[in-house]
């Protein structure tokens, strides 16, 4: 299944610039997390499951650059945009040299904004059921997407095809926050009361298999959305 909904941190200390922007990539069909400083922005990254950071330059606490360095030691493929009101050729240098997508100078178009955002998406988003995201291995069983199959020691779930879609979202973001609205918009293409409810029978139903192995946990973070945690050290 495609990913239809993208998400994007966007880490800049201009309030009203960040409420801007976040407004008009959400309007845009993008799910945008805000953060205002460089320490809540690394802590919505580790939070989160993201597409994309649109990350400022001149930050508190953390500036752009400590904090993109930090995002690249636990995912160096995501791709980032730096914002900068400054011209420096030297900070462009050190951008691409962590690893920067593209690097856009205020003021600026978010029209233009927009277009950069999705000729990289574009070029760097993968089909959820690319063939290196359809076998995972948690705790003690064995998830074969392909063939909708959830196999452990004693016996095997013959998975429904929806059963499936839910659980290979959560086992490639595996221990990490996978927000409510991002799991219905991605399988079911709205966040409606209907999927809800859907959703949460197929929650409740993956639980009941997970429970085989107690190193495996599905949990509910009340009112945001579900995260699977397992102790493997893979």
């Amino acid at each position: 299944m495609r990913r239809e909904y993208s998400g994007i941190l966007l880490v800049e200390d201009d309030k009203n610039l960040g409420l801007v922007l976040k407004d008009f990539l959400t309007l845009s069909g993008f799910e945008v997390t805000l953060a205002t400083d460089g320490q809540k922005g690394l802590a919505a990254f580790n939070e989160g499951v993201f597409d994309l950071c649109i990350v400022d330059i001149m930050l508190p606490f953390r500036d752009g650059f400590a904090l993109v360095h930090d995002i690249r030691k636990k995912d160096e493929n995501i791709p980032v945009i730096f914002l900068t009101a400054r011209k420096m050729d030297e900070d462009r240098i050190r951008g691409f040299r962590l690893g920067a997508d593209d690097y856009v100078t205020k003021p600026f178009s978010t029209e233009e904004l927009l277009l950069r955002i999705k000729a990289i998406l574009k070029r760097t988003q993968k089909n959820f059921t690319g063939q290196e995201e359809c076998k995972f291995e948690i705790g003690g069983f064995h998830f074969d997407y392909g063939n909708r199959l959830l196999s452990f020691q004693r016996g095997e779930f013959q998975l429904t095809q929806r059963e499936a879609e839910v659980l290979q979202v959560l086992c490639i973001h595996r221990n990490k926050l996978v927000k409510r609205e991002t799991l219905l918009k991605k399988i079911w293409g709205t966040d409606d009361y209907f999927a809800g409810r859907s959703l949460d029978v197929y929650i409740t139903k993956l639980r009941k298999y997970l429970k085989e192995d107690a190193g495996v946990m599905l949990i509910n973070i009340h009112g945001t959305g579900y995260k699977l945690e397992t102790q493997s050290k893979e």
